[in-house]
């Protein structure tokens, strides 16, 4: 039994020995791995905190130039504001002259068409009547000379004799 219990006692003495190893090991590591982030923290804090400095300067000069130009971009604003209501008024009004000039425009068209459309009907009217009144008399004149030229035609005609001894009619074809 003495010797089970040395053998578990070397075992036991083994295993913490073998436990404290590992355990300085897992210290040294650890304190080269804190150096080693010390480091990495010691150099992203020298880059990282001049780009912050640079940052809020920045931050400041773009709120210094904000307060400056907001009053003239404010004047610029209400500029643009009574510019874009000026121009809607005067298109208005230009759109009220020019539906106005339209619609007179459209009035005397009208007025001129139903002129012109007279003018054409009593210029009709009057040809018409002085062809009735001019020429119905010299229509008149016409037919009776026609008339008188046929009567002296029949009358001559009667008196000269066919040379074939054949009417006229017979020669129509």
């Amino acid at each position: 039994m003495d010797d089970k219990l040395t053998i578990f006692i070397a075992v036991t003495a083994a295993a913490v020995v073998l436990q404290m190893l590992i355990l300085l090991g897992m210290f040294f590591t650890l304190r080269k791995l804190s150096a080693f982030a010390k480091q990495q923290a010691e150099e992203l804090s020298s880059r990282v905190v001049p780009l912050l400095e640079e940052t809020r300067k920045l931050t400041g000069d773009v709120q210094r130039l904000l307060e400056t130009t907001r009053p003239k971009l404010d004047v610029i604003v209400d500029n643009v504001s009574v510019i874009s209501s000026g121009a809607r008024d005067q298109a208005q009004k230009i759109e009220a002259s020019l539906t106005a000039f339209m619609d007179r425009a459209r009035l005397q068209a009208i007025r001129a068409d139903e002129l012109v459309t007279r003018t054409f009907d009593r210029v009709e009217d009057t040809s018409s009547k002085i062809e009735h009144t001019v020429l119905s008399p010299f229509r008149h004149l016409n037919g009776v000379v026609q008339g008188v030229g046929v009567a002296l035609g029949t009358l001559f005609q009667r008196t000269k004799q066919p040379r074939n001894g054949r009417n006229n009619d017979e020669m129509f074809i």
